[in-house]
Parts: C-alpha cells; sequence; structure tokens
C-alpha cells in the first residue's frame, strides 16, 4: 500500500490526504511506502507497516495487509471514516476504492492463463481467483464502493455489487505539469522530423498490446511511434525488425520525463487490452495530445468526451492503422482534438478528485453522527465536519473527529 506523489495508486491516495488536512481535517496514514513530504508534515499521523520481504509479492502483500487489518480492529472507534483499497484489508470500511477487479480480470480473453496456458497461467488464474474472492469480502463490508472509471462500475456491478453504493470519482491529473507546449525533440532524443505517436506502459506483458500498434504501423506509413518502457523482458523490439520497422520506432526505455516527451510528440496511443483506468491516457488529454485508445481502457470515456477515436475492439488493427493515419493526414482535426482533449482533462484535475472523495466521506460521517452518536446534534456536527475528521492510509483510509480523536502518534 502507497502514499507516494510519484506513483499511480500511490498518488491518488497522497492527494486525497493531503485535500483532506487542508480542509482542516486530522489525518493518519497508514502504509508500508509513505512520501517522505507526508512523513515529515506534522499534520500527519503516520503508522508504517513492515514491508515483509517474502518472496512472493502475493506472500508479502497478504502479511502486511494482515498487520494493518489488525492495527484498523483495535482502533476502529477511534476513527470516524476508514477508507480501504480493494482487498488490502478486509477491516470495515466505510469507503472503498476499486482500483483493479480481478474478478473482471480473470474472466478476460487476455488474463495470462489464456495467454500463457500451464503452470504459469495456472498459478496466476488461482491468485487472481483469489484476489476476486478477498474483493468480494472487502466489498460488502463496505459503505460505499468507489468504482475510477464507468468501466469499474460495470465491472462491479456484475461482480454482485450493490448499484445503489457505488461511486464514481475518476482519478485525477496534475495540469500543470501535464500541458500543451513544445519541446527540443532532440534534445530528448526524438526523431526531429515526422508525426510521433507516444506509447507508454509495460512492454513485459500482452496486456498492454503494443504488438497491435506495431502492426498498424504496417499500414500507417507516415506515423513513427515512440515506445516509452522498460526494456527488460521487452519481446517488442525484435518484433518491430521482424516487421520492417525498426527504423519507424524508437524504443525508450523507462523515462521519469513524461511531461516533457508528451509536449514532444503529436499524438499518444494506447490500446490497452485491459486498464481499470489508465492515468497515463488523462496525462496525454491533459498534454493536448488526441489520444487512440480502446473501450477496454477505464479512462477511454475521458477521451470519447473529447471526440477522440475509441476503439471498440483493441486488437482492430485496420481501425488502429485508419486512425492513426488520419491524425497524420489532416493536422487541422489533429489540433482540435488536442484542444477538447486539455478541456476535458481541466475538469479531472487532482484537487477536483480530492473534493469529491471528502464530500464522500463527510456526508457518511454525518449520517453516523445522526444515526449512531447524536441525533439531536445532528446539524451542528454537519456544520463543524468540514474542519474536524482525520485520516488514515494504508489499505485504510481513516477519518476523525471529536474527542476520540487523541490517538498516539507514530
Amino acid at each position: 500500500m502507497l502514499v507516494k506523489s510519484g506513483d499511480g495508486q500511490g498518488r491518488v491516495n497522497y492527494e486525497i490526504a493531503r485535500g483532506a488536512v487542508e480542509r482542516g481535517h486530522r489525518v493518519t496514514v497508514l502504509a508500508t511506502t509513505i512520501d517522505a513530504e507526508v512523513a515529515a508534515d506534522p499534520r500527519y499521523r503516520c503508522i508504517r507497516l513492515p514491508d515483509y520481504r517474502i518472496p512472493s509479492n502475493f506472500l508479502s502483500t497478504q502479511a502486511s495487509g494482515f498487520h494493518g487489518s489488525r492495527i484498523l480492529r483495535a482502533r476502529r472507534r477511534a476513527f470516524d471514516i476508514v477508507h480501504a483499497n480493494g482487498s488490502y484489508t478486509i477491516s470495515d470500511a466505510d469507503v472503498n476504492t476499486a482500483h483493479f477487479v480481478h474478478g473482471a480480470w480473470l474472466h478476460s480473453p487476455f488474463h495470462t492463463s489464456r495467454v500463457r496456458p500451464g503452470l504459469f497461467g495456472a498459478y496466476h488464474a488461482a491468485l487472481t481467483r483469489l484476489y476476486a474472492y478477498q474483493d468480494t469480502l472487502s466489498y460488502a463490508r463496505s459503505r460505499t464502493v468507489v468504482a475510477v472509471s464507468g468501466l469499474v462500475r460495470r465491472e462491479l456491478e456484475s461482480a454482485g455489487v450493490d448499484p445503489a453504493k457505488i461511486r464514481v470519482i475518476p482519478n485525477g491529473v496534475d495540469c500543470e505539469a501535464f500541458r500543451p507546449g513544445h519541446e527540443d525533440r532532440a534534445a530528448l532524443g526524438l526523431p526531429a522530423d515526422g508525426f510521433l505517436v507516444l506509447f507508454a506502459g509495460d512492454m513485459a506483458t500482452p496486456r498492454k498490446n503494443v504488438e497491435s500498434i506495431l502492426r498498424a504501423l504496417q499500414a500507417a506509413p507516415d506515423v513513427h511511434l515512440v515506445a516509452v518502457g522498460s526494456l527488460r523482458a521487452n519481446p517488442y523490439p525484435a518484433l518491430a525488425r521482424e516487421l520492417g520497422l525498426a527504423d519507424r520506432v524508437t524504443f525508450l526505455g523507462f523515462r521519469s520525463d513524461m511531461a516533457q516527451l508528451m509536449r514532444a510528440v503529436d499524438a499518444f496511443v494506447f490500446p490497452s487490452r485491459y486498464d481499470t483506468f489508465a492515468l497515463v491516457v488523462l496525462e496525454a488529454l491533459a498534454s493536448g495530445l488526441p489520444v487512440v485508445t480502446a473501450s477496454t481502457v477505464g479512462a477511454a470515456e475521458l477521451a470519447a468526451e473529447a471526440g477522440c477515436p475509441v476503439l471498440e475492439d483493441p486488437d482492430d488493427v485496420a481501425r488502429l492503422a485508419a486512425e492513426l493515419r488520419a491524425l497524420a493526414a489532416v493536422p487541422a482535426r489533429t489540433k482540435a482534438l488536442g484542444a477538447a482533449a486539455r478541456d476535458v482533462a481541466l475538469r479531472c484535475t487532482w484537487q477536483r478528485m480530492s473534493e469529491q472523495y471528502l464530500d464522500v466521506y463527510e456526508r457518511l460521517a454525518a449520517t453516523r453522527d445522526a444515526e449512531l452518536r447524536r441525533p439531536q446534534r445532528a446539524n451542528a456536527v454537519d456544520q463543524r465536519l468540514r474542519g474536524s475528521l482525520e485520516l488514515v492510509q494504508a489499505g485504510a483510509l481513516e477519518i476523525e473527529h471529536g474527542p476520540q480523536a487523541e490517538v498516539e502518534r507514530r
């Protein structure tokens, strides 16, 4: 469990925590990894969970989650709101954010067990089933389940989660860091000329679907692909050579200057076969880039709002090639899509996301006060909630107010 500005899910937790203290609430962070800025800020109470170095990511996560659950059970009455993340903890929670739906992934035609049959695939199928079972337990014990996209909402409903307690809150983006502009391509190691399309993601797995992008390039001769992602266990440089595309694909490896790269290219492509959100898509929209993605990506709903092309089938190579050709051929349309993309992203800032979560917390805390504590003082309680809550993050986020807030500082 992460509360960290430089990580996807961790960034969500980081922004919620920061928004809570800025609104005047008291925040406790319970996590294996805590951002140095948060750890040094006296407005937060930080409880760092052990990061167990067991030779299995699954067992390590289970051990840390169990440790966190024990702490939450022991201190549950001290907090007004507990916010969990998926099945990291199975303690009772007021809010639980679904970043990934394991049951839906298990039934995807692109699940690891179908792409790599045999013992390796069977192992991953067993793990996914276990995670899916834990998800079911966690969501059943949560008062509100937050879906990070409409795609996740639909998957939660299919998994049996009560639709009445699902709320969609998309992840946010830093619209100051990711903004339209121009960068020196040569200084970034990019080709100086041509129509550049950027992909960024994990290329060690077929789930991100880089193969379809490469095959589409064969029918889009005016397009040059810039691919960002680790080159370790990456089969795509070899495939690009096999397809005769070596001179039209630049593999950059892992990069930390994504904002600058996005200002140096012309479009973004991300036909992933399964992504519940894909923050990188929203970052591209914020950068004023037209995006070509697929309906199997949660953030595709935002791309569609901007009028960007969304493939119904992520493996539709012919449609992907046609969309890339169209972007390269009509600069005026590409520019218009980029402007619309920026407008959509401006409605999805980290601040806006944080405010939506905090509104949920305050409403739930007021309801608990009205129903379980002091009904005759509900209105007074509602008036002071905006400056009286506390937050814990680690597999959970907790908000607290009143005299019970005096929990020891760790």
